[in-house]
């Protein structure tokens, strides 16, 4: 086998540190980079990259590699941050982890790396590449299906994944935790981080208040009565079932314990009126999409899918924790791309990637708008 030097993104998770153990097991040269991309109350204890640095410098120590400290503050900022402020304020809902990969670990990371001498870059995301004989190289789900992570590289490009390695990709998590234990790595035990840095696990709202003007309106129900108030559309996304501040309205002469009750979940946003939509019911047809639109699309092989390359048929997620969706999907001529599913679709929410499938093959996708 090739030996390369690689640089490896040591987040002070296990997954990163048991990434740039089996490279370096491999025999390839290793140094891992800790990327610092927030700096806002970063002393908070919500989001402390110092913590994780150390975790990172030690996972260094037991390796046995260099580690160096870079700051993609400003980059991440610009390039992700502004974007998601932009996105809320427009009602929708971001991912901003699919563009982090995009805009900051794949692209200011991969060119940090390169002017370092760096052949490859890995990081410790549950996902694969693969190499077919053309030379494109393929996007792949990771191999435990719980932990795959392939949804938020889905706008990475050919430039990006021949450069790109996924060690633990091959991996269950299990493994991952066992390998850790098992070479004595500081970190073997923590916890799965969760979310985004800049938010971490602070109340949504509290963080959002910060940085969005709030423009209280009236929550309405399908008939257009008026149930509620919300704090700004900003604040809330589809199929939200928590914090709507509404009970369940009754019908006169209804029986007790009967659907009327049923919980309240967003249905609809308003932009122009500053209305919020909602209905009653997980189940309610305004929550249900056999169609959707996304824009903004990226495809891994640099060019869309021909409508005939699936032999089992197109899948697709709307969001990151759902099962693959069997789907037709169609280029329209503005370049939109359409996506059917013969079962419906729950709360598909704009702003959301949409991903498309081919087994285990992700394409790539693009952004809902409808």
């Amino acid at each position: 086998m090739t030996k390369h030097r690689i640089v490896v993104g040591l987040s002070g998770g296990v997954d990163s540190a048991v990434s740039a153990y089996l490279l370096k097991q491999q025999g390839h040269e290793v140094v891992g980079i800790f990327m610092k991309n927030w700096e806002d109350d970063d002393d908070s204890e919500y989001c402390s990259s110092n913590i994780d640095f150390v975790d990172a410098a030690s996972v260094a120590d037991v390796i046995g590699i260099e580690i160096e400290h870079v700051n993609f503050a400003a980059e991440y900022k610009d390039r992700v941050f502004a974007e998601f402020l932009r996105e809320y304020q427009a009602g929708r809902t971001p991912n901003p982890d699919v563009l982090c990969n995009a805009e900051i670990k794949f692209k200011a990371f991969l060119d940090h790396a390169m002017r370092l001498g760096a052949e490859k870059i890995a990081t410790g995301h549950y996902a694969r590449v693969r190499r077919i004989d053309s030379g494109e190289v393929q996007l792949l789900k990771g191999l435990d299906p719980s932990k795959d992570q392939s949804y938020f590289l889905h706008r990475l490009n050919q430039a990006q994944l021949q450069k790109t390695l996924f060690p633990v990709g091959e991996l269950h998590k299990t493994e991952v935790r066992r390998i850790a234990e098992e070479i004595g790595l500081p970190n073997a035990k923590k916890k799965d981080s969760t979310g985004i840095c800049f938010i971490g696990e602070r109340p949504f709202r509290e963080f959002l208040n910060r940085y969005l003007q709030s423009q209280p309106g009236p929550i309405k129900d399908e008939k257009g009565r008026k149930i509620g108030e919300h704090m700004g559309l900003s604040f809330y996304t589809l199929g939200q079932r928590q914090g709507l501040g509404i009970g369940g309205i009754k019908a006169k002469g209804a029986p007790r314990g009967g659907g009327d009750h049923a919980p309240w979940f967003v249905a609809k946003k308003d932009m122009a009126s500053n209305t919020l939509y909602a209905v009653q019911g997980h189940d309610h047809p305004w929550l249900l999409s056999h169609t959707l639109k996304a824009v903004d699309l990226s495809w891994c092989a640099g060019k869309p899918p021909a409508a005939a390359q699936s032999a089992t048929g197109f899948a697709a997620k709307t969001r990151y924790r759902q099962a693959d969706a069997p789907c037709t999907p169609a280029l329209l001529e503005d370049g939109t791309l359409q996506l059917d599913f013969a079962q419906a679709q729950w709360a598909v929410t704009p702003g959301q990637s949409a991903v498309l499938y081919d087994g285990e093959v992700c394409l790539g996708g693009g952004i809902i708008t409808a």
